[in-house]
């Protein structure tokens, strides 16, 4: 379950934003890292995937955020 932010004003956004492209670099950019070590094509292709996925979330995360009092 993630956890829940505030996020008032610009500098509050670049932080998260900071904190999440580490936690996808960190989780998904290492095995995509790895499939590429070892050269395995099926594995980097997925990998690939998950990564762009994550980066996907995590946008729509930020998205949902912004239009919740909205509806």
């Amino acid at each position: 379950m993630e956890e829940s932010v505030t996020i008032d004003n610009r500098a509050d956004f670049a932080q998260w934003a900071i904190e999440r492209a580490r936690a996808i670099v960190a989780q998904e950019g290492t095995a995509l890292a790895l499939a590429a070590r070892d050269m395995n094509e099926a594995s980097i292709g997925e990998a690939g995937n998950a990564l762009g996925q994550a980066i996907a979330d995590a946008l729509l995360d930020v998205f949902d955020g912004l239009t919740e009092g909205l509806e």
